[in-house]
């Protein structure tokens, strides 16, 4: 993951709100930054933050950093798995950061969308400017029973944002 800059991550960051227990899930392959704050905001917050790293790497350098904090838990975790559902867990907001393959993002919202709490949100950091990749996304989300999505392409340097809200009652097969 690229440099993200830290005053505009907690900018960002804001969105989270502060409702009581919280559960933030966030499918990534790497990229401190946003792993140390989304782990502090949600250690101060009592919030559950769980990190689904697809690189073997940085789950091995993940786990032994968050081993102590006990509101982090670190999977590693294949995204080709038949069910992302964990311990019935279903989370209020997901971070994605993974490079996923065109083929492959409307099962990967499909699977997601099981876990998301109605109303929940999903995030996804795009590269800049990528309008291609923003719009497939944008289609797709809707394709799949997401709502209200956003774009913020105004924020960080390198990235461009995506946010989607699941719906009660919208899809989910």
């Amino acid at each position: 993951m690229k440099k993200l800059e830290k005053n505009k991550l907690k900018a960002l960051l804001e969105i989270i709100g502060s409702n009581p227990s919280l559960q933030i899930a966030h499918f990534t392959q790497g990229g401190e930054m946003l792993t140390n704050m989304l782990s502090e905001y949600c250690h101060t917050r009592d919030y559950l933050y769980q990190i689904n790293s697809i690189d073997n790497a940085f789950y091995d350098t993940s786990r032994d950093k968050f081993k102590t904090i006990d509101t982090t838990l670190v999977k590693n975790f294949n995204l080709n798995r038949k069910s992302y559902m964990m311990q019935g867990k279903q989370y209020d907001f997901i971070f994605i950061t993974v490079d996923i393959e065109d083929n492959f993002k409307e099962e990967f919202l499909k699977q997601i969308h099981k876990i998301v709490l109605n109303a929940g949100n999903i995030v996804i950091f795009l590269p800049k400017g990528d309008t291609d990749q923003r719009y497939k996304w944008i289609a797709l989300l809707e394709e799949t029973y997401y709502v209200a999505t956003n774009t913020i392409d105004d924020l960080f340097e390198n990235y461009d944002i995506i946010i989607s809200k699941k719906m009660h009652g919208w899809g989910g097969k």
